[in-house]
């Protein structure tokens, strides 16, 4: 196997050269790989230097003096934030103390040598966090590879079940239409049903595609500069026969530029969930609001409904896979339960959030929180107060 990248931080030239010289001696073998596990070494005297070589190459495991010149080993942790998840930070300090140990973990050190240490004390420390970094590397390996193999086997599933749902719905309309001759009315009813039945079958078809594309990775992420008060306008179109239908009202209304960038097919399939859900589970006669507003780096989207609602321990619930709540209100409501679950995918990949505040008989609101990737200029600003019906 490839060398793992090692980054020695001390300003002792005694302590990097000797940690440098032990390092790239020393391998040792796993069960778990083929081959040997060995060291690539590189040194920085200050914490500014180990921050530029993270920048430029960002190594397995760094060994961090606590006390350096200028920025300090916890300065340089605190710098490297979310990195420390991919980097295995072993702390290299004359002052240890119970202090230091937990203000450094909870900076992201995973490990401590105490100087003076001995060249096998320095051998344990890295064989333990090697030895951790590659079982947590084929563990993550392997999970995306579920993620896949589950992927390629709704997609195949999906495929192979079109024909047959086609041939079900073709026979089906024909009864409904009475094409073959007249059919007792009371058939009409059942074959209505089973042609319900057959669209919740395509569309949870659909949604596990949609799940499972999203996170295994086989959907080609096409990032650009979205308005999306166009987004949600051609979302809420769409949904407006399902709305008109039972007399709800849809409104969109923004705050502010709306301008964020993302992925287009990602934002109309999380708009889509929240306001078809708004419409389904809402009363007739009721009201959808649609809410977009842009502060800085974030944008945030509000839905909320006039509708049924829910009780704190149905919120609790929500956005599992296959969740759906039942009680006598939702009873004869079609829906795969995996609308909010891709809603949370999804927003995972902006970085972002989703609040629930629900009443029963009162309705809903969902606010989800998503990083625009970069602040509002003055001339993308957009006036207050814009409506679209």
């Amino acid at each position: 196997m490839e060398p793992l990248n090692v980054l020695v931080c001390d300003d002792e030239p005694g302590m990097r050269s000797g940690l440098i010289r032990s390092l790239s001696r020393y391998s040792f073998s796993m069960p778990e790989v083929e081959g040997e596990v060995s060291f690539s070494v590189d040194e920085a005297d200050t914490a500014e230097a180990a921050l530029e070589r993270i920048d430029a190459a960002q190594p397995d495991i760094l060994f961090l003096d606590y006390k350096l010149p200028g920025m300090s080993g916890l300065d340089l942790l605190e710098k490297l934030g979310e990195r420390t998840d991919d980097i295995l930070t072993i702390m290299i300090t004359a002052y240890a103390s119970i202090e230091t140990a937990v203000v450094a973990t909870k900076r992201g050190a995973y490990d401590f040598l105490v100087k003076p240490f001995t060249p096998v004390e320095m051998k344990q420390v890295i064989r333990k966090a090697a030895g951790r970094l590659i079982l947590t590397r084929q563990a993550k390996r392997l999970a995306e590879e579920r993620k896949r193999v589950r992927f390629e086997f709704i997609r195949v599933l999906g495929h192979e079940l079109k024909a047959p749902l086609n041939a079900v719905e073709g026979y089906l309309n024909i009864l409904e239409s009475e094409g073959l001759g007249p059919i007792p009315e009371g058939y009409h009813e059942m074959v209505g049903r089973s042609l319900t039945r057959l669209q919740g079958m395509r569309k949870l078809i659909a949604d596990l595609l949609d799940m499972t594309r999203i996170e295994s990775g086989e959907k080609k992420r096409e990032v650009s500069e979205l308005n999306l008060s166009e987004i949600t306008g051609q979302v809420i179109e769409t949904m407006l026969p399902d709305a008109q239908a039972r007399d709800i009202t849809i409104e969109l209304h923004t705050h502010g530029s709306t301008t964020m960038v993302g992925d287009r097919s990602e934002l109309e399939m999380l708009l889509n969930n929240l306001v078809s859900n708004a419409v389904k589970y809402n009363r007739d006669g009721g009201r959808v609001d649609v809410k977009l507003s842009r502060k800085d780096t974030d944008m945030a989207i509000e839905v909320s409904d006039t509708g049924i609602g829910m009780s704190e321990e149905e919120v609790q619930r929500l956005f599992g896979e296959f969740v759906r709540i039942k009680n006598k209100k939702t009873r004869d409501i079609l829906g795969s339960g995996l609308g909010l679950s891709i809603v949370k995918k999804i927003i995972s990949l902006y970085d972002g959030e989703v609040r629930v505040t629900s009443e029963p008989d009162v309705g809903s609101t969902f606010t989800v929180r998503l990083k625009a990737t970069q602040p509002v200029t003055a001339e993308a600003a957009t006036s207050e107060g814009e409506r679209a019906p």
